[in-house]
């Protein structure tokens, strides 16, 4: 199996792992000095064991799925479906794996819906999100 396609099997077990809470195989899948950064709030995890913990004690009855995978070498970009309750998001993870195939870095983002300014109209067709 070549890189790209190992990365976009580690990438996709990521997301399933995590979806059925499968904390010890999810850690099988992060080095142990993995880092974990949410741009959009400006927080960092560092460690495995911290990650872990976080995805744990995270609140609600959230859900996640692959809308699509793009993976070239060690690197990956996984857009999600995330819902929780009767809210549905979007979500881009960008991860980064070791020569050993395990994930050292995972960058999420969690863009908000909004609005589209007024102006526009002409252009566009609007469509609504159903979950998947």
């Amino acid at each position: 199996m070549n890189d790209t396609a190992r990365t976009r099997e580690v990438a996709r077990a990521y997301v399933e792992r995590s979806e059925q809470r499968d904390w010890a195989g999810l850690a099988q899948l992060l080095a142990e000095d993995m880092v974990y950064e949410m741009p959009q709030t400006g927080e960092r995890i560092r460690s495995r064991e911290r990650f872990l913990q976080f995805n744990r004690e995270y609140p609600g009855d959230w859900h996640l799925s692959v809308g699509r995978i793009v993976a070239d070498g060690a690197n990956a970009a996984v857009w999600m479906q995330v819902s929780s309750g009767s809210e549905l998001m979007d979500a881009c993870a960008w991860l980064e794996l070791s020569a050993q195939g395990l994930i050292t870095r995972v960058t999420d983002f969690w863009p908000e819906a909004y609005e589209p300014p007024a102006g526009r109209e002409h252009l566009v067709e609007r469509f609504s999100r159903s979950a998947t």
